[in-house]
């Protein structure tokens, strides 16, 4: 599905037992290991890389709950078929998306945004089953949560992805990037 030369990037954090929240949708986890120079763990260099974002209404919410400055310079599309406006404070950097993943990446290449951060549980998952994810830069956070919403649910038939670079950060947390065999 690599129209254009797009490329859909998914950059996410996970528990080393899978899980990318807690079994009450907790995230403060994600800061269990001290990061006191906040290394941005190659967030900087993936928001070089990127048209845009594609995230799911659960994550939106997320990152509108944590308050103080919108984290994102390049256009957010929020998925979500049941949400029909976005808050105020909101309309000049996101825009509402909805459709089936592969109408949504149609939709997105005709604004001319090619290659697209994939963000949210709910959201990759979907992606995934319809083979629409090239790129899966994992950061596993050295706990175990013991339940939780998994990065990964069912697929129709089993992806291959090719190891590309694993980082160490803190000298603790491990980035795996992996590229979709194709």
């Amino acid at each position: 599905m690599n129209h254009f030369n797009g490329k859909n990037i998914v950059f996410i954090a996970k528990s080393l037992d899978g899980f990318i929240a807690g079994k009450n949708g907790e995230l403060d986890w994600l800061n269990s290991i001290p990061n006191p120079n906040n290394d941005d763990m190659g967030f900087i260099q993936l928001m070089n890389e990127i048209d845009a974002i594609l995230m799911g209404r659960t994550t939106f919410e997320i990152i509108c709950g944590f308050g103080g400055e919108w984290p994102y310079s390049k256009p957010v599309f929020v998925l979500s078929n049941t949400l029909k406006k976005i808050p105020e404070n909101f309309n000049e950097k996101v825009s509402l998306i909805n459709g089936r993943p592969q109408e949504i990446i149609e939709k997105v290449y005709e604004k001319g945004f090619f290659k697209l951060y994939i963000d949210g549980g709910r959201t990759i998952q979907n992606f995934l089953k319809e083979d629409l994810i090239d790129e899966l830069r994992i950061t596993t956070i050295p706990i175990l949560l013991g339940g939780g919403f998994p990065l990964f649910g069912d697929l129709v038939q089993p992806m291959e992805f090719e190891h590309i670079t694993s980082k160490v950060f803190l000298g603790q947390i491990v980035q795996n990037h992996y590229r979709r065999k194709r």
